[in-house]
């Protein structure tokens, strides 16, 4: 199986429950990561934590367990709570991507979610950026609220 899909982790759910995840932006919130994979990859819904199987190497630029994000915090509107991060770019780099694992690195780098590319994405000496959508309920990459 390769990534096929956008999920959220089945384990980050059980997790939310758990208090294991804080998203809060003030002092003791957790620290985030996104890590990128080629197809042959296999991360999904059932993945439970980063791994270095499938992920993408680059001569300069990008390092194993990929960048740091900045988390934009938290929101509540309309009964959907909401999280988001901050576009995330890789300067210099040459790769092939296909999707990417968003990550906490605070709690044993367990998998919060995959992200499909919807197919090869490439650069070349360049710069690779992720840009995560807008923070509101109806588009921010983690929302929460009544189906």
């Amino acid at each position: 199986m390769a990534i096929t899909t956008n999920a959220i982790c089945n384990s980050f759910k059980k997790e939310l429950l758990e208090g294991v995840h804080n998203f809060s932006t003030a002092p003791g919130g957790n620290k985030f990561k996104l890590a990128m994979y080629t197809t042959n990859a296999t991360i999904g819904a059932s993945t439970t934590s980063f791994t270095t199987t499938g992920q993408v190497t680059s001569p300069a630029g990008y390092t194993s367990g990929g960048k740091a994000l900045v988390n934009t915090g938290t929101s509540l509107a309309s009964a959907v709570a909401i999280t988001n991060f901050s576009n995330l770019s890789f300067t210099n780099v040459t790769l092939t991507a296909r999707g990417a694992l968003i990550y906490n690195t605070s709690a044993t780098n367990k998998a919060v979610c995959v992200l499909d590319f919807g197919g090869n994405k490439t650069a070349t000496a360049g710069t690779f950026t992720i840009q995560f959508p807008a923070f509101t309920t109806s588009a921010a990459i983690l929302r929460i609220g009544n189906a």
